[in-house]
């Protein structure tokens, strides 16, 4: 394997892990948001958050949610700042591919924007009604964002393996 390839490789798997990361994060998201459905009642949820000291069930929600949320929308704001205008200039072949990875960014965070208001609501109220428009918000949220993070891993990945580094830091 050639320098090149062993640094295409790099680049392919941080960008991958970073994704890897927000996976991991959308899925505990999602769990948290199925055991507040699934019965945890305000009250309870009040009563944990007092007793176990920032542990509970529904202030754990509302903080990974929100900081989810902030991670993802910075991941998005680096590669349509330093990625994409990269990409763009190395492979112009790829300028519709960028289009829609764009196109997607701005409705994933539209998503995130709603999760995260959601999430808050629920933080002051905790009603039923306000758990289960989350829940719906997750779901619609991690399947646009599982779409959106393979389609960008396998159309990049191309690109990624003619780069010796990452063309904005060097």
């Amino acid at each position: 394997m050639t320098g090149t390839e062993q640094a295409a490789n790099v680049l392919l798997e941080e960008l991958k892990w970073v994704h890897d990361l927000i996976r991991r994060d959308l899925r505990s998201c999602r769990q948290l948001a199925a055991d507040v459905a699934a019965g945890t009642s305000p009250a309870e949820v009040l009563e944990q958050i007092k007793e176990l000291k920032m542990q509970g069930g529904l202030f754990l929600l509302r903080t990974n949610c929100i900081r989810h949320c902030r991670f993802v929308h910075s991941h998005h704001g680096h590669e349509d700042h330093l990625l994409f205008p990269a990409v763009r200039r190395t492979a112009p072949n790829l300028n519709e591919v960028v289009d829609k990875l764009e196109a997607d960014h701005r409705r994933v965070s539209d998503l995130l924007d709603a999760v995260e208001a959601i999430a808050v609501r629920l933080g002051s109220s905790g009603a039923p009604d306000e758990r289960q428009h989350l829940v719906g918000a997750l779901e619609e949220l991690s399947a646009q964002l599982l779409e959106h993070l393979a389609f960008e891993e396998e159309a990049l990945a191309p690109v990624l393996a003619n780069w010796g580094m990452w063309p904005f830091y060097g």
